[in-house]
């Protein structure tokens, strides 16, 4: 007979083991892996510590990612990671990706997070018993929030720049 801490050991077990696969099969069958033409948003992100990189690629319409991609190369976890990342912005705003960023960087920092709004990104949770792979984890993240710093502070001075134009002088 199953005691209630051996029952829970067994889930947790399996829940590690159903993670490993989400984790594997972003790594095996990317999602959204190429790039776009006149992509919004492009940006590089690398981490030197294990040969990480990438590139991602933001399109957008009506204020919403419309389309995102990434390319790169590394271990399985930076890969997989950014194959997720992909899947959960799109359709999202700017505002909300920064927020899922954010949320992601929590859980990967050990902060209580709601699993409901990261949804498979929670299998990503146990790469942070191996905190030198907290780094490949969070990488295509802080590349997609240096983008969108980025293509907003650029966006900030056209703007500024156009009205200023406007007035006389």
């Amino acid at each position: 007979m199953d005691t209630p801490v051996r029952a829970w050991h067994n889930l947790r077990m399996g829940l590690d083991e159903l993670y490993r696969e989400v984790i594997l099969d972003h790594y095996a069958h990317p999602r959204n892996k190429g790039t776009l033409d006149d992509a919004d948003i492009s940006v590089e992100g690398a981490n030197p510590l294990c040969g990480d990189e990438l590139s991602i690629y933001v399109k957008l319409a009506g204020g919403r990612i419309t389309d995102v991609a990434f390319v790169g190369r590394g271990c399985s976890i930076s890969q997989a990671s950014a194959s997720m990342m992909t899947e959960q912005i799109k359709g999202k705003t700017l505002e909300e990706a920064r927020h899922l960023t954010g949320q992601f960087k929590a859980m990967m920092h050990g902060e209580a997070v709601s699993e409901d709004a990261l949804g498979d990104l929670v299998a990503l949770q146990g790469v942070r018993k191996f905190p030198v792979r907290i780094k490949c984890a969070t990488l295509s993240w802080v590349a997609l929030e240096q983008g969108v710093d980025e293509f907003e502070a650029t966006r900030a001075k056209v703007t500024a720049t156009a009205s200023s134009e406007g007035t006389p002088s």
